[in-house]
C-alpha cells in the first residue's frame, strides 16, 4: 500500500518539479529533447571496452545536475528496480568473456569484467539523461517538441496518454488491493491462486476507467492536434544553450579528457 503511494507522489512530484525548475524550464522543449537524443546516441555508440570516455559522458549529466538543481542521488534511488534490471543483464559478460588484460594484486581483470561495467554504466547514464529530461519538461512540451520534429499526431498522443494514464492504473491497483486487504486481513501478500482474477480485474477496470476519463477529455474538447502547448519559437538563450551542450557533447565523446587529464600530473 505505501508503496503505491509513494509512486502515485513520485508521478506527481514529477510534474511539479517539470513546471518549477527554474532556468532549465526556460529553455524550449525542442532543444532539450534534442540534446537527450543526441547525448544517448553518442553513449551508445562508445565501443563496449571503452570504459573512460562512457565515465567521462557522466560530465554531462553531473553539468546538468547542477544547472537544473537534480538530485543524482534521488534519481537513482527512484530509478533501483530499473538499475537492478540493468545489473542482471550485464552479468552474463565476465561469464562468457573471460580473457585476462590484467591483475589487481592477485585479482584477474577480464575484457568481460570492462565489458559489464562499459554497458552498466551507459545504461544508467542513458536512463538518468531521459529521466532528467522529465522532471525538466512537462509531457505536453515533450510533445510539443516532438510535434516540431513531425512525429505523426497518432504517436504523440498514445506517449502522452500513457504517461497520464499511469496515475488512472496505479488508483486502480490501490483499490484492488484495499479490497483484497479487507477479505484476508492477516495475510501477507497476495495468495498466487488469485494471481490471474486480480490481474484480470485490474486490466477490465482500468479499461473502463481510461475509456470513462478519455470520454471526459472530449466533452472538454480535446484534440491531439491541439492539446499541447502553445507555439513558440526558440529564443537565442536555448539556441546558445542547445550549442554549448552539444560542444560539450562532442569534445567528452571524442576527445580522450581524463586521458589528457592524467598525462598532465604524471
Amino acid at each position: 500500500m505505501d508503496k503505491i503511494d509513494n509512486a502515485i507522489k513520485t508521478v506527481h512530484h514529477m510534474d511539479y518539479q517539470a513546471s518549477h525548475n527554474g532556468y532549465l524550464s526556460r529553455i524550449h522543449p525542442l532543444a532539450k529533447l534534442l540534446i537527450t537524443i543526441i547525448y544517448i546516441i553518442l553513449l551508445t555508440s562508445i565501443d563496449k571496452y571503452n570504459f573512460v570516455i562512457t565515465l567521462a559522458m557522466s560530465i554531462y549529466l553531473i553539468l546538468l545536475g547542477i544547472i537544473g538543481d537534480l538530485s543524482i542521488k534521488n534519481a537513482l534511488k527512484n530509478l533501483k528496480v530499473v538499475l537492478l534490471l540493468l545489473f542482471v543483464l550485464g552479468i552474463a559478460n565476465p561469464i562468457l568473456d573471460r580473457t585476462v588484460i590484467a591483475y589487481i594484486g592477485m585479482i584477474p581483470v577480464t575484457t568481460g569484467m570492462i565489458s559489464m561495467i562499459t554497458l552498466l554504466l551507459k545504461g544508467i547514464f542513458a536512463i538518468l539523461a531521459s529521466y532528467f529530461l522529465i522532471l525538466t519538461t512537462s509531457i505536453e512540451e515533450i510533445c510539443y517538441a516532438l510535434k516540431m520534429l513531425h512525429i505523426p499526431d497518432v504517436l504523440i498522443t498514445i506517449v502522452m496518454l500513457i504517461y497520464r494514464y499511469i496515475i488512472v492504473f496505479l488508483k486502480e491497483v490501490q483499490k484492488i488491493w484495499i479490497a483484497y486487504q479487507m477479505r484476508a486481513p492477516k495475510q501477507k501478500g497476495v495468495n498466487y491462486k488469485v494471481w490471474g482474477s486480480m490481474i484480470g480485474s485490474l486490466m477490465l477496470r482500468s479499461i473502463d476507467r481510461a475509456q470513462m476519463v478519455y470520454e471526459s477529455m472530449e466533452l472538454r474538447g480535446f484534440n491531439p492536434s491541439t492539446s499541447f502547448v502553445k507555439k513558440e519559437k526558440m529564443n537565442k538563450k536555448s539556441e546558445i544553450y542547445f550549442c554549448l551542450m552539444i560542444g560539450l557533447l562532442t569534445v567528452i565523446r571524442f576527445i580522450p579528457i581524463f586521458e589528457i587529464i592524467g598525462s598532465i600530473f604524471v
